[in-house]
């Protein structure tokens, strides 16, 4: 028999985990427009060779096919789409935001993670890893999550100041090996960077205690920090400055900051500047970028815990159960006219006993059920199920779009005309 669960690292997204979803998409959408930004969505695939440009050999996180690797991180790819479109001709900078899928292949096996978030290409001025920081800082705010997280930043400067601090946590570690893991151990050779990020108990304490990236900044990127942090104090967006956060990759510069849940390692945004990455990808010089994603799942999973609560915008107001060809011919009409009126409506079809239709209708969750058998066809009296008080009323065929709507309030009603959006010049 076959297995339908699906594949370890990757779920299926029901209506109501869509409702939270699509809540956070038309937040961050209407945020993002306001900011002046403009939706992007780059390619499911990067080329190998892409991805082997910018990752070298540390790619055991991409999950690679023989045609490309899936998508995986949004900078990459937006940037790619940025030189292969040469918006450098544009007015700079740029302003992206992006609400897509993205996949890794990392030690927990495959996953996929629907990530929202922002990328501005063209400028270097610190003032714009502010405004993506507020951005998020703004939402989740509004959203009633104000009290549940908490900003740190940090500085990481440029690559030459990144040598010299490489050396320094060379020299920190150097006697204390014995404390690290055999991971760490190898991290410590390769990217001793990264070995701030560690989460295992011991060596977060000794990430405490190692020295911070800060103190080698040279003037410029000591003034990139220092009007950065100037702006986030402008904006009253309150921060922790924390040495142990550092960019991942090697592109990585300047600020890197993450909104974490309070009290606990968990992330639910994370950004940086990344001036380093059209280099990577062929360029002479650096086109400045920085850019940040979140974590849906786990907003989802906050507002959740919190018992917050989302509209539902897919519930049914009207629902047509109907017995016998004559009176489903009778209710078709309406229930197109229903539509056209904003009512969300369902007509229950293939079921020919009645008593099965009304309990359909009432999982179904509409407040009012109309019931049409041959008679009410013929006669245009239908009754009508108040399905919220439990009341029955006769109402007339002619009278029955106006009664649904006098009941479930204008405010309630589902418009949306296309042609609105169209521009015919």
């Amino acid at each position: 028999m076959s297995d339908y669960t699906p594949l370890k690292g990757t779920k299926d997204l029901f209506p109501d985990d869509h409702k939270y979803l699509t809540f956070l998409k038309k937040v961050f959408r209407h945020e993002f427009r306001k900011n002046g930004f403009r939706r992007i969505t780059t390619s499911v695939l990067e080329s190998n060779e892409i991805i082997g440009d910018v990752f070298g050999e540390n790619t055991g996180g991409i999950y690679k096919t023989e045609d490309g690797c899936l998508r995986s991180h949004s900078a990459v790819g937006i940037l790619r789409a940025y030189l292969n479109a040469e918006m450098s001709e544009e007015i700079q900078p740029v302003y992206y935001y992006f609400m897509d899928n993205y996949f890794s292949n990392g030690e927990m096996g495959y996953n996929e993670l629907e990530k929202i978030g922002g990328e501005i290409i063209g400028e270097n001025d610190p003032i714009l890893d502010a405004i993506l920081i507020y951005i998020t800082y703004s939402i989740l705010n509004k959203i009633g999550l104000e009290n549940d997280f908490t900003i740190r930043i940090n500085s990481i400067g440029i690559e030459k100041e990144k040598v010299k601090y490489r050396e320094e946590l060379i020299s920190f570690y150097e006697n204390k090996k014995h404390l690290l893991s055999e991971k760490s151990l190898a991290l410590l050779e390769s990217d001793p960077m990264l070995l701030l990020l560690s989460t295992e108990e011991n060596e977060e304490i000794l990430a405490k205690e190692a020295p911070a990236m800060t103190k080698l900044l040279k003037k410029d990127s000591k003034a990139h920090y220092a009007s950065f942090k100037e702006y986030l104090d402008l904006l009253k967006i309150p921060y922790i400055e924390d040495h142990t956060l550092v960019g991942k990759f090697d592109f990585n510069t300047h600020n890197v900051w993450d909104f974490r849940v309070k009290g606990t390692h968990e992330q639910i945004a994370l950004g940086a500047r990344h001036n380093k990455l059209s280099t990577k990808l062929g360029t002479l010089k650096e086109i400045p970028a920085t850019g940040f994603f979140t974590n849906t799942n786990v907003i989802v999973k906050m507002l959740k815990d919190k018992n917050i609560k989302i509209k539902n915008k897919d519930s049914i107001d009207l629902y047509f159960v109907q017995l016998g060809d004559e009176a489903k011919k009778a209710i078709l009409p309406l229930s197109l006219q229903a539509r056209d009126a904003g009512i969300n409506t369902v007509v229950s079809l293939g079921t020919p006993s009645m008593r099965e239709q009304m309990l359909k209708a009432n999982r179904s969750g509409s407040k009012y059920v109309v019931m049409v058998g041959i008679m009410e066809a013929r006669n245009g009296i239908f009754q009508v199920r108040d399905t919220i008080a439990g009341t029955q009323e006769e109402v007339n065929r002619d009278d029955l779009i106006n009664y649904i709507i006098d009941k479930v309030g204008i405010k309630s009603l589902d418009f949306y005309c296309p042609a609105k959006d169209l521009i015919n010049e």
